[in-house]
């Protein structure tokens, strides 16, 4: 006979700061352990899951002192579905611990010492924010998947979603019930202007015919048959369906301030270009941009946006690691949006040989930011820090940093 699995301890545990992916940090017997939906300063009680490196990780049973700060979550699926991990706590709270931990990662990761009130935020409301969203489908449900899982937590409607999109959310729960639906679609994902809507079918077993996307704009108008036109500011972005862009439709206006501020001279190079976001502003400020970018469709959008923009954009298409290899040349100034990797040692090498006279940073993730400004920081100071909160209610932060050359 098979021996009873032992029940799983529970233990009371005392938190004592958050870190970067949304787990409250505490020790015990001498053991570092990661609990998600809680606050700094809370006890709580806990069940130990699994252990990796000494650090273990436990899944929350009850708060029993709670933090003045911890709020009751809008959403009905707050700590089931994976999408959101902060929901239980005030907006205020939420910016000072995202600030903490970018100060924190940038001290023990890149060894900078930057004091965490140096540090400036940009935010902007906390809710409906998201313009683009991955819906999972299956045994007539419409959702997100469960935190650790691909089990399907199914949605009426999404707190942190545009309201474009909960529309789109109600119309594919009237549709999944539809002989007409295709059961072989299991992935679908939406992007919105808030007018406007995109579709790109992620999971399918096979081809989509046209049909299903006239349904699709029958059912939910507003939807377009190809790329998506964008406005921010001045400027009107086409939007290919596999062309990265922003997601937060309330700070996408100030995104090309904060990052080129007010830099103008002869020269820029705009990294990791993508559809321009960052490329059409430079270029009134420059005399010559040249934008890299190693995504066909996004560049082909760019091309679009700067022609329709009545702006001068020299477009490589290669990776920035390749044009940086064949630069000769720096420019007055550098900006880089990096995927989640960061810049990377060949890019940052490249950098410190041909050393322009100012870098912007623009980085989803704390960690490769703090490894590449360690590197840079044998040619360069940091000048100033911005935290963009573009994920409210979730872990995620995005960092602006302006660097000089010493």
């Amino acid at each position: 006979m098979k021996s009873p699995v032992k029940s799983l301890q529970v233990e009371s545990l005392q938190i004592e700061k958050l870190v970067y992916g949304g787990e409250g940090l505490s020790r015990a017997g001498g053991e570092v352990v990661l609990t998600p939906f809680v606050l700094a300063g809370e006890t709580v009680e806990a069940q130990r899951l699994d252990t990796r490196k000494k650090v273990q990780r436990a899944r929350l049973v009850r708060v029993t002192e709670a933090s003045a700060e911890r709020i009751d979550p809008p959403c009905p699926v707050f700590a089931r579905c994976g999408g959101c991990q902060y929901q239980h706590s005030t907006y205020s709270a939420q910016l000072r611990f995202k600030r903490e931990i970018l100060a924190e990662t940038l001290r023990r990761v890149g060894k900078i010492e930057y004091e965490t009130d140096r540090i400036a935020v940009e935010s902007g409301p906390p809710y409906s924010y998201r313009n683009r969203a991955q819906f999972h489908i299956g045994r007539g449900k419409i959702g997100y998947r469960e935190m650790g899982s691909h089990r399907l937590v199914p949605i009426e409607e999404c707190p942190v979603s545009a309201p474009k999109l909960n529309e789109v959310i109600a119309a594919l729960n009237r549709m999944v019930h539809d002989r007409r639906w295709p059961g072989f679609v299991s992935s679908l994902e939406v992007f919105t202007d808030d007018v406007q809507v995109q579709w790109n079918v992620l999971e399918s077993e096979r081809h989509v015919g046209k049909h299903f996307f006239d349904w699709l704009a029958e059912e939910v108008p507003g939807t377009v048959g190809g790329p998506l036109d964008y406005f921010v500011n001045e400027d009107n972005f086409r939007v290919s369906g596999s062309s990265f862009f922003q997601i937060n439709r309330f700070l996408l206006p100030q995104m090309a301030e904060l990052a080129i501020g007010g830099y103008k001279g002869a020269t820029a190079w705009d990294l990791y270009a993508g559809v321009g976001l960052f490329s059409l502003p430079l270029a009134r400020n420059f005399e010559r941009v040249t934008a890299v970018e190693s995504g066909r469709s996004a560049a082909s959008d760019l091309k679009w946006n700067a022609e329709g923009a009545g702006v001068c954009i020299e477009i490589a298409l290669q990776n920035a690691e390749d044009y940086l290899a064949n630069a000769e040349t720096a420019p007055d100034l550098v900006v880089a949006d990096p995927p989640r990797a960061g810049l990377g040692k060949s890019a940052v090498g490249r950098l410190l040989d041909l050393r322009p006279a100012n870098l912007v940073l623009v980085a989803c993730d704390p960690a490769t930011l703090a490894r590449d400004l360690a590197a840079l920081g044998a040619a360069y100071s940091i000048d100033r820090l911005t935290l963009v909160d573009l994920f409210p209610q979730t872990f995620h932060l995005e960092t602006i940093a302006h660097l000089s050359l010493r």
